[in-house]
């Protein structure tokens, strides 16, 4: 028996990823979790074929049951929803990972209060009632649950033309907190923790200058790949005494400033 399934006491448990239909972060997640003996819900807004595609791919792979749920994150009723659909199918929930998110970059003088809310809608209340629904089915599991949720390593150094976006993010880590101490008030084997993702995923339009200058932004001295990410997931499901934290996959990127200046004292 793996250690994931036995945290969960499961041969084969069962974990909803949000935003993991199309090639990012959320897809990478739900790959390496099916690889290590789980069940699948995917969920897509809008790139449900890529969604179809990739169950068939986990199914065809690991023989896992996998099941594709659909629908906007800005309807409110949407995670409830999205959870009913997995337990249906699966009879429990022992992981969820809130990995669905928008950004666009946009100068500050042309954010709007719409821009403002939809960033909050998607981001932070989306993620709160998914993890809100999924950790009430897991208090009445015996062996609990875990929630986590992906927030971003800049809440702490946040860049240009992403102020609306920032907040929303920045709420993940508060909320992860709250919801570890009210879910594990309900049932201490529900743990809620956040993984804040550095320079993983670049564009596909990414020039090798631009990955050269990222790499170099880094104390690891290179860009990090969805993968990374999705063995932290693995570390948080597997470990059960761990609970409430915020923890950065950036290479050292929130620590660390590739400005010179430690070259320059060290020169002196």
């Amino acid at each position: 028996m793996s250690k994931l399934q036995e945290v969960f006491d499961c041969p084969e448990p069962v974990a909803l990823v949000t935003g993991s239909g199309s090639r990012r972060v959320g897809r990478a997640i739900a790959i390496h979790l099916a690889s290590l003996g789980c069940r699948i819900a995917l969920h897509a807004n809008t790139s449900v074929d890529q969604a179809e595609e990739l169950a068939r791919q986990i199914s065809d792979k690991h023989s896992k049951q996998t099941i594709v749920t659909q629908g906007s994150l800005c309807n409110e009723d949407t995670p409830e929803r999205l959870v009913d659909e997995t337990v249906t199918k699966f009879q429990r929930i022992d992981i969820l990972v809130n990995s669905a998110a928008i950004w666009q970059p946009t100068a500050l003088e042309n954010i709007t209060a719409g821009d403002i809310r939809e960033y909050f809608e998607i981001n932070s209340i989306a993620s709160f009632l998914c993890a809100k629904a999924a950790g009430l089915r897991m208090v009445s599991q015996s062996m609990g649950g875990s929630i986590i949720n992906i927030g971003d390593w800049a809440t702490v150094r946040p860049y240009l033309d992403h102020a609306a976006y920032f907040p929303s993010k920045g709420a993940i880590e508060t909320m992860t907190r709250s919801l570890a101490v009210e879910l594990g008030h309900r049932n201490p084997r529900i743990r809620v923790n956040c993984i804040q993702p550095g320079p993983v995923l670049l564009g596909e339009d990414a020039t090798d200058e631009f990955a050269q200058k990222m790499a170099t932004s880094t104390l690891a001295g290179k860009v990090g790949t969805p993968e990374h990410v999705a063995h932290a997931t693995q570390f948080l499901c597997e470990n059960d005494f761990v609970t409430g934290t915020c923890i950065p996959v950036d290479g050292g990127r929130s620590i660390f400033a590739p400005d010179g200046i430690q070259a320059g004292l060290n020169s002196g």
